[in-house]
């Protein structure tokens, strides 16, 4: 039996490999298949089971792509509705892998499909439960996303199942049984992960806020709703894609947008297609020169959610300024979170967007001590705080809004 996580520190997302006596199984993909077929493939390993612990909102996932090229079986937990060929299991249905058999454990509460899977050894010993966004390491899962889709859905009630869940389902478990959750720290699925993304029922019992043994309902309610910051908007959306499975597949997708476009063909498909450009390179080359019109967001950054949430219309044409080399990674991030209308990427880059003769800006980036003399010295200056709310300041210094 082997067991691994594949973590993508972007997203924060966990997505796990489990292979016994030939056969594997793939919990939570990511919207790129490659990854998983290649490990299936060192082993000599056929993928049997695509295992999703429910619609997920961070992210799209690749689980009918990778079931399509695989000949796997897609396997939700009850409750679930998929718009696609899945098999909706049962509470307590077993399923066999190998050598190995994996329980389906109905948890709602972060949405109302949530299942975790508890993955049973060759002796037949419970060794590790995989908890989607059930159970974080130090954290749960948030109840208030699935309002979002279903307004009729409340937090309140859904922390209520989720609290019964982890009570009955998750915490009865051995002390002993390895934690696998969905995401770790970083993820908006959550508000207190820690960093570890592997832990322990005994250790979670011991230390996580939610778990605690003497918690009541009502204050497990009170706990997982206080201080959820808004989601990103596109949420919602990637649900949806999940839900309905109406996506195209990664080849389609890479095919359509790692299109290298000379500097004239760069301009034409940008007014044609009322394109956005993204600019991922570094913040030291952008701010050097870049096109007027085009919107930062760094690739070495969390690029993907910030994409979703500066950039409403996931139907939106992008066009790519980005490093020779990294047009493919930008491409698949950007996938990841449902936009799939990449179209091409300056070939060249700025280099031979400048040889053309087309216009630039460029920026100052300056100190912060130097800011506090203009600041302080110009009471005209006029200064526009860009950061999230839950990150800012109501009032700055001098009494001045910001």
């Amino acid at each position: 039996m082997k067991v691994e996580q594949i973590y993508t520190g972007c997203l924060a997302e966990a997505a796990y490999y489990i292979e016994s006596n030939g056969e594997a199984a793939i919990i939570d993909p990511l919207r790129e298949t490659a990854p998983y077929m290649e490990r299936a493939a060192k082993d000599g390993a056929k993928i049997k089971y695509v295992l999703e612990t429910h619609f997920h909102a961070d992210f799209v996932s690749g689980h009918i792509d990778l079931a399509k090229k695989s000949n796997a079986q897609i396997v939700f937990g009850p409750t679930a509705t998929p718009g696609y060929e899945a098999h909706v299991a049962k509470d307590g249905e077993i399923l066999t892998l190998g050598n190995v058999k994996i329980k389906v454990l109905h948890t709602p509460g972060h949405t109302l499909e949530s299942t975790s899977y508890l993955l049973i050894d060759e002796n037949g010993k419970d060794y590790a439960v995989f908890t989607g966004d059930t159970l974080f390491i130090g954290d749960v899962g948030r109840p208030d996303l699935v309002q979002k889709v279903k307004a009729e859905i409340t937090p309140n009630y859904l922390a209520g199942l989720l609290y019964d869940s982890l009570r009955n389902q998750l915490m009865t478990l051995h002390d002993e049984v390895i934690v696998y959750p969905g995401h770790g720290a970083g993820s908006a699925c959550g508000k207190k992960m820690d960093k570890e993304t592997v832990s322990t029922i005994g250790k979670q019992k011991r230390f996580n806020y939610a778990l605690r043994a003497d918690m009541s309902k009502e204050e497990f309610i009170s706990a997982v709703t206080d201080g959820l910051v808004e989601p990103p908007q596109y949420f919602p959306a990637n649900v949806i894609m999940n839900l309905t499975g109406k996506v195209e597949g990664i080849d389609a997708i890479m095919s359509k947008g790692n299109q290298p476009l000379s500097a004239n063909a760069f301009e034409i498909a940008w007014e044609e297609n009322n394109a956005l450009i993204i600019d991922a390179r570094k913040k030291e080359d952008f701010i050097q020169g870049f096109i007027p019109g085009s919107i930062f967001i760094g690739i070495d950054d969390s690029f993907a959610p910030w994409v979703g949430t500066l950039i409403p219309d996931l139907m939106q044409p992008i066009l790519l300024v980005i490093e020779p080399g990294r047009e493919e990674e930008a491409i698949t991030r950007l996938a990841r979170v449902g936009y799939d209308n990449t179209i091409g990427y300056l070939n060249g880059g700025m280099e031979a967007w400048i040889k053309a003769g087309n216009e630039i800006d460029s920026l100052d980036c300056i100190t912060a001590d130097e800011f506090a003399v203009r600041f302080t010295k110009n009471p005209d200056l006029q200064v526009l705080d860009v950061r999230r709310q839950s990150k800012g300041v109501k009032t700055s210094s001098h009494n001045r809004k910001i």
